[in-house]
């Protein structure tokens, strides 16, 4: 069964993140209340994948009005090759086109294989024309960027 996710799913879903290999979990971003921001902010988008009552799958995902984003889509390695990764993306997918978001991002590390794998086999296109940057938003950077 896939179902939105809420923050009661949270413990769970934690514990799921730290079964993944070469998942990257940053403390303050994927602490429980940097993910209640992120779901109060999305609350209809991310969703958990349900399996002999426990949380098997999940996807963080969101938008910014005009763009879609999915964050740390995973499946317990138990519960892999039997659909559960293909059905979340679509459940995600549909509740985006409803909020009317046309199109979704994702990244994934160049060296996750099963995950390249999988986003490859369901046919979505790996991005060569540009890249990606980040930034990390502390005051010391803040203020070291300005000079």
């Amino acid at each position: 069964m896939i179902r939105t996710m809420t923050i009661e799913d949270y413990d769970e879903v934690a514990l799921l993140w730290e079964k993944i290999k070469g998942f990257a979990i940053r403390s303050l971003d994927d602490s429980r209340e940097g993910i209640e921001r992120f779901l109060k902010r999305n609350p209809t988008t991310s969703v958990v994948a349900i399996e002999d009552k426990r949380i098997v799958g999940a996807i963080l995902c969101g938008h910014d009005g005009r763009r879609g984003c999915m964050y740390h889509v995973c499946v317990d390695p138990e519960y892999r090759l039997k659909g559960i990764g293909r059905d979340m993306v679509v459940h995600a997918m549909r509740s985006l086109k409803e909020e009317n978001i046309s199109k979704v991002s994702l990244i994934a590390f160049t060296h996750n294989d099963i995950g390249n794998a999988f986003w490859n086999e369901i046919g979505w296109t790996k991005r060569e024309d540009l890249n990606y940057y980040d930034f990390v938003l502390n005051e010391e950077n803040i203020v070291s960027f300005v000079k």
